[in-house]
């Protein structure tokens, strides 16, 4: 081999095709594999704590399911202006995973008792429970839309948590979340996509215990709405709750909460109206009615 053949197969290494003298025929990649941090324990079960009392640090957590575009960010940072109430951004904690990459640190795992998702389930507990301690307040309200998702994991996760429910009218979700970026996100597509967050809410308010309340009513009685929310968690009312603007809440930043200019006013806006019945798609009149829009 001369030293230019030489040089074209470290091409051959870089470029992913075969080389000859003649002819460059393409040779297939090979299928990826994943890295072994990201590899699941075998037997993964999805198990409450065996000992909530020591596993968790976090006690009674609250977590707001709704759909995106559904009034979720007004009501964190409403309830996040009580004084006994810390309502962080959205955190994404579910998807926050851990990675065991060797097989001595898999078998230490599973002697000592450990599935997969249980130590998952240590570090979300942890890092919420950071984030309540450094608040300084007791009671923490996480709500991440997309955590409607997981609710059977969650509220395995934390056998006595408590859970608020936030409603819109279909339509109107559909169409916020079309207009937050409308060249990008078609009509069309805004139904279908958030159709599913709709699907697991209603599953998740079926299976579950706990407050439903509606973004309609929040933003046309919220001081009304807030009050049966403080009684649900068992706090006193606090008017100074509706005076949101003036504390800090930590940004308004697309991707961890609303971003628009209604959220920023710090003040309660009033809603649009409902849209007409025979406006609302075929796919989103089931859920209306279960929902009481139709």
């Amino acid at each position: 081999m001369n030293w230019k053949y030489r040089a074209n197969a470290t091409l051959e290494g870089l470029t992913g095709y075969t080389l000859s003298r003649a002819t460059r025929v393409p040779r297939p990649a090979p299928p990826p594999k994943p890295h072994p941090a990201l590899v699941r324990l075998e037997d993964d079960e999805i198990r409450a704590p065996a000992d909530p009392g020591h596993d968790r640090l976090l006690r009674a957590p609250v977590f707001l399911f709704s759909s995106v575009r559904s009034g979720s960010t007004l009501l964190r940072v409403l309830l996040n202006s009580h004084s006994l109430i810390h309502s962080p951004i959205e955190t994404h904690f579910r998807r926050v995973t851990v990675g065991f990459p060797t097989d001595p640190v898999r078998q230490a795992v599973a002697a000592l008792g450990h599935t997969h998702g249980d130590v998952e389930h240590l570090l979300w507990d942890r890092l919420l429970h950071r984030e309540l301690t450094r608040s300084g307040k007791p009671i923490l309200v996480e709500k991440t839309p997309s955590n409607v998702f997981a609710w059977r994991r969650i509220a395995t996760c934390w056998p006595d948590a408590r859970f608020l429910f936030l409603l819109r009218h279909p339509l109107s979700i559909a169409q916020s979340w079309h207009e937050a970026d409308p060249v990008n996100r078609p009509m069309d597509e805004a139904v279908s996509r958030t159709f599913n967050y709709m699907v697991y809410l209603q599953e998740a308010r079926e299976h579950l215990a706990g407050l439903t309340v509606t973004y309609e009513d929040l933003v046309a009685d919220a001081g009304g709405v807030l009050r049966r929310v403080c009684a649900f968690l068992e706090v006193g009312w606090e008017p100074a709750m509706l005076e949101y603007g003036g504390r800090d809440h930590g940004g308004f930043v697309k991707g961890i909460g609303d971003w628009r200019d209604k959220i920023r006013t710090g003040t309660v806006v009033e809603g649009r109206p409902l849209p007409d019945p025979e406006e609302v798609p075929d796919q989103l009149k089931e859920i209306a009615r279960q929902w009481r829009y139709l």
